[in-house]
């Protein structure tokens, strides 16, 4: 899953980026407004944490274009602007939720899975490939009716495979994603990661769906 926080406060940023990862999300942080609308027009987000005071462009503008522009990702607005005038008019302009700050990362998480489930009509909340199937809410796998526990990190490798089946996934993309690292040439991380995947998702059946590409990157998909 990916998410993007816009978050002009280094503290808070840092905080929710963590949190996230930890949960198995993978992040990308935008300080100022103008930074989030490069990242809303180049990528795909299940979910956008949204301040609303930031340098560049207001969380107001941000939503504002994003709704124009047809994208449909959830906004949740997280802020210190407690106000009822201003609650209603972030849900106005398209906002999904709106959190006052501070308030404690367990009840984010609760309302993130209560944002995706109310679009479960319009957005997929589970992935199979062949025999196994992602829980995108819950963050479970099952393998022929097999439960399989994975942690935060092997779901979100998983789920970057998940997303395009049969096809190519580099490791420089998985190193990127998952770890937030610019490269994997100096890290074995991805493949220590990928081996401790099959394990668990292709070693207790007969036939595997994680395979390699010398040289490229990985693929998930039946062969």
């Amino acid at each position: 899953m990916q998410a993007l926080v816009v978050e002009d406060e280094a503290k808070a940023a840092t905080f929710l980026s963590n949190g996230l990862s930890e949960n198995g999300w993978a992040v990308d942080i935008a300080n100022d407004g103008k930074i989030a609308w490069g990242f809303l027009r180049e990528k795909r987000y299940d979910i956008v944490l949204l301040d609303v005071l930031l340098p560049g462009i207001d969380g107001w503008s941000i939503i504002r274009q994003m709704r124009a522009n047809g994208i449909p990702t959830p906004v949740i607005f997280l802020t210190a602007r407690d106000s009822l005038g201003e609650r209603i008019r972030g849900l106005d302009l398209g906002a999904d939720d709106y959190l006052v700050k501070p308030f404690a990362f367990s009840e984010l998480m609760a309302r993130i899975r209560t944002v995706l489930r109310r679009g479960r009509d319009t957005t997929p909340t589970s992935l199979r490939i062949a025999d196994l199937e992602l829980d995108l809410i819950r963050h479970r796998v099952v393998r022929r009716n097999q439960p399989i526990d994975l942690t935060p990190k092997e779901f979100a490798l998983l789920l970057l495979l998940a997303r395009t089946p049969n096809e190519v996934v580099g490791r420089r993309v998985i190193a990127k994603e998952v770890w937030n690292m610019e490269t994997a040439s100096d890290s074995n991380i991805v493949d220590v990661a990928v081996r401790r995947l099959r394990r668990k998702i292709d070693y207790p059946f007969d036939k595997p769906l994680i395979h390699s590409v010398y040289g490229v990157g990985y693929v998930l998909g039946e062969r």
